[in-house]
C-alpha cells in the first residue's frame, strides 16, 4: 500500500506515520500544496496512493482546498470518484460543518485529534484499506 500522511503538526505527523509504516511505504506533506504535488507526480507517474491522512487546518492551504484538488487531479487521470485514493480527513475541529464539508468534498472518513489508534484501524478496515485480520499496529 502506497501512503500519504499530509500534517504540519510534528507529534501528529509522527504517530501517524508510526502507525501506518507497517502497512506499506509512507510519504509525508506538510501542507495542502506538497499533498497536492506529491499526488500529481504520484498520478503521472501511475503509481497513485492508496490512503492519504490530510489534516485540515494547515498553512499555505488546507484540507479541504487541497483534497478538492487531489479529487479533481484524479478525475483528470481517469479515476471515477470513489475509485481514488481513500482520503481520512484528520483535525481538532469537531464542529459538524467542517466535518459535512469534509464529505462533500468527497473524503472517505473523518478522525477527530488526538488520534486514537483503535478508531483509525476501524475506519481504515471499513474502507477496506486494511483486511479485518489487521491489528492496527504496536
Amino acid at each position: 500500500m502506497k501512503i500519504l500522511v499530509v500534517e504540519d503538526e510534528f507529534t501528529s505527523r509522527l504517530l501517524l506515520q508510526r502507525l501506518l509504516s507497517p502497512y506499506g511505504a509512507v510519504h509525508v506533506a506538510v501542507n495542502g500544496e506538497e499533498a497536492i504535488q506529491a499526488c500529481r507526480i504520484a498520478l503521472i507517474n501511475g503509481e497513485p496512493y492508496d490512503l492519504v491522512t490530510l489534516d485540515i487546518m494547515m498553512p499555505k492551504l488546507d484540507g479541504q482546498a487541497a483534497l478538492r484538488e487531489i479529487r479533481s487531479l484524479e478525475e483528470e487521470h481517469g479515476y471515477v470518484l470513489g475509485r481514488g485514493a481513500k482520503v481520512v480527513m484528520t483535525s481538532a475541529l469537531r464542529d459538524a460543518k467542517n466535518i459535512m464539508s469534509a464529505f462533500r468534498e468527497a473524503c472517505d472518513g473523518y478522525l477527530s485529534k488526538p488520534i486514537d489508534k483503535e478508531k483509525l484501524f476501524a475506519l481504515l478496515r471499513k474502507l477496506e484499506v486494511l483486511d479485518a485480520s489487521a491489528e492496527g499496529g504496536d
